[in-house]
């Protein structure tokens, strides 16, 4: 298993902004920043990622949000849901997550101008 030890709240929020943007192997117009990176190598998440440039590219109640907040969820069974809202309340798209092992009960991520960014890199 891989050691998630590094992936805590006050480890995220020491980006503050990021040197390098990458680009997403699927979905070409998402880039995502160097705490998205941290988080998915960390945690062995690129699932997660992989999640939200799909949304991006094949829901349109998504796509048509120029502002997302994305929340992961992670219930005590180890299933969970990925939300993504506009920024008012307003949830526009869930996802179920049958299992997962992320290591933390949730994580906030944000998605703006085909970017996606821990809170704290705004």
């Amino acid at each position: 298993m891989k050691n998630t030890s590094k992936l805590t709240d006050s480890n995220l929020r020491q980006f503050t902004g990021s040197e390098n943007c990458y680009r997403h192997p699927i979905n070409r117009q998402m880039l995502f920043t160097d705490g998205a990176k941290f988080v998915a190598d960390e945690a062995g998440a690129y699932w997660l990622i992989d999640a939200i440039a799909l949304a991006q590219r094949f829901e349109k109640s998504v796509s048509a949000e120029e502002f997302q907040v994305w929340d992961l969820k992670v219930r005590e069974d180890r299933t969970a849901s990925l939300i993504c809202g506009d920024g008012n309340d307003n949830i526009v798209y869930t996802q179920h997550i049958e299992y997962t092992d992320f290591p933390l009960d949730t994580i906030r991520l944000f998605f703006e101008n085909n970017v996606l960014y821990l809170p704290s890199e705004r």
